[in-house]
């Protein structure tokens, strides 16, 4: 009789709810976890404490660049050019001339300086080497350490910021670094990866992608910064929509601080967010569409294995292994590693936001840590921190700290079934 009650009463619920017209896959997210990938790193509220019954081994680290500024100049210089042109016909709204400024801004303040890691770039770097040090100082005390990067600057300029913040704690670690395309395969496989390149080119996402453009790129955003008689079509309205999401998202990664509702309503940036959030989850994450996103983490994860596996037969030439790529490096990794809240299976792209989020998988300056431990009887444990928070390793399982054996199954269980030979 209750179980009856309580179906007839989620039917009327879901009854009232579908007539009222809400969309029961809306978010509600707040400014600041709308900024998605572009969100500065939230760093952690509490210290990281190992276990007084375990000895920290061996580290392995891939993180992504530090907060940067903008990585190109395209959003902010087709949004000048329309709000330009409003101005010119006398059509620009008060809140337009606002936006024009704040692009004005963030252009002089960006001027030669384009996807260059900024000031708190570098110190969201410095910031985690040194909780890093502060977790496990033994793995930085006389030790040799190795760091590698992406070609690309500001990685570059993130691991020599990490580094040099280990060297200023401790002084007698030797530190050897390694940066340039030789490691591609590591940390941008997208590049050479013929799969990921047909999936890229093929139809079938870009109809899911424009699918959501469509639904949630809002066309009273653009009337109401142009003017409500500006010549603009549905599409420009579209794409000018997605452009201010660009520029409003992004003004936190280079300090500039401002109240992202004088040209967004909360629900305009939830939705704006979700059509960014669909693309970073279709092209790098996995999907019911492709594993070829996914899988161009397959190199990464191996060598991962393998630097723990050295380690953990007393092998290891360094007791620290750092590598600094890009967002698109670690969401391949994370949903190959079936990681809670970073892998998630739908044919219904619309739940997407609901359960994969892009400002809690790839914020600025993300960090994936694999700790290697050993306890006092001997044994050997491994532990995963996303953004210095733990995570079980083990989908279903609560459990922190992994039997090193027990891992090493798992996640080469994770490769393609080729690698796994």
């Amino acid at each position: 009789m209750i179980r009856r009650f309580l179906l007839s009463f989620a039917a009327v619920a879901f009854f009232y709810v579908t007539a009222m017209g809400a969309d029961p896959t809306a978010t509600e997210y707040s400014a600041v976890q709308c900024q998605g990938s572009a969100l500065p790193y939230p760093a952690p509220a509490s210290p990281r404490v190992i276990p007084d019954s375990l000895t920290p081994v061996f580290l392995n680290h891939v993180g992504r660049h530090g907060a940067r500024f903008y990585s190109s100049s395209k959003f902010t210089t087709s949004t000048l050019r329309m709000l330009d042109r409003a101005d010119s016909l006398k059509t620009i709204t008060p809140a337009g001339k606002e936006l024009r400024e704040l692009c004005r801004r963030i252009v002089t303040l960006t001027a030669g300086r384009w996807g260059a890691l900024d000031s708190l770039g570098m110190a969201e770097q410095r910031a985690i080497a040194s909780r890093t040090f502060a977790t496990f100082p033994s793995l930085f005390d006389g030790t040799k350490i190795f760091a590698l990067s992406s070609y690309v600057p500001r990685c570059v300029a993130s691991m020599y910021e990490f580094t040099h913040q280990l060297t200023r704690l401790n002084n007698r670690v030797e530190l050897y670094s390694s940066s340039g395309r030789q490691n591609n395969a590591l940390m941008r496989p997208w590049t050479d990866d013929s799969d990921y390149k047909a999936y890229m080119a093929s139809d079938e996402w870009h109809k899911v992608y424009e699918d959501w453009v469509d639904k949630n790129a809002s066309c009273k955003i653009a009337p109401r910064l142009l003017g409500e008689s500006f010549p603009i079509s549905d599409g420009e309205s579209r794409d000018f929509a997605i452009n201010v999401y660009k520029i409003v998202a992004g003004c936190a990664s280079i300090g500039l601080a401002f109240d992202s509702s004088k040209f967004l309503t909360l629900e305009e940036y939830n939705s704006l967010w979700s059509i960014e959030n669909l693309h970073h989850y279709l092209t790098h994450s996995a999907s019911t569409l492709s594993q070829a996103p996914m899988e161009l983490a397959s190199r990464l994860l191996f060598n991962l294995i393998q630097t723990m596996q050295k380690a953990a037969d007393g092998q290891a030439e360094y007791s620290v292994e750092l590598r600094f790529g890009h967002a698109e490096t670690l969401m391949p990794l994370l949903a190959l590693m079936r990681l809670k809240g970073c892998y998630y299976m739908t044919n219904y792209f619309d739940t997407v936001g609901l359960h994969w989020k892009d400002f809690y998988v790839v914020p600025m300056a993300s960090n994936l840590q694999i700790s290697l431990l050993r306890s006092d009887k001997g044994n050997l444990y491994v532990r995963v921190d996303l953004n210095e928070n733990p995570l079980p390793l083990l989908p279903g399982s609560d459990e922190i700290y992994t039997p090193w054996g027990k891992a090493r199954e798992y996640l080469t269980r994770c490769l393609p079934l080729i690698m796994q030979e």
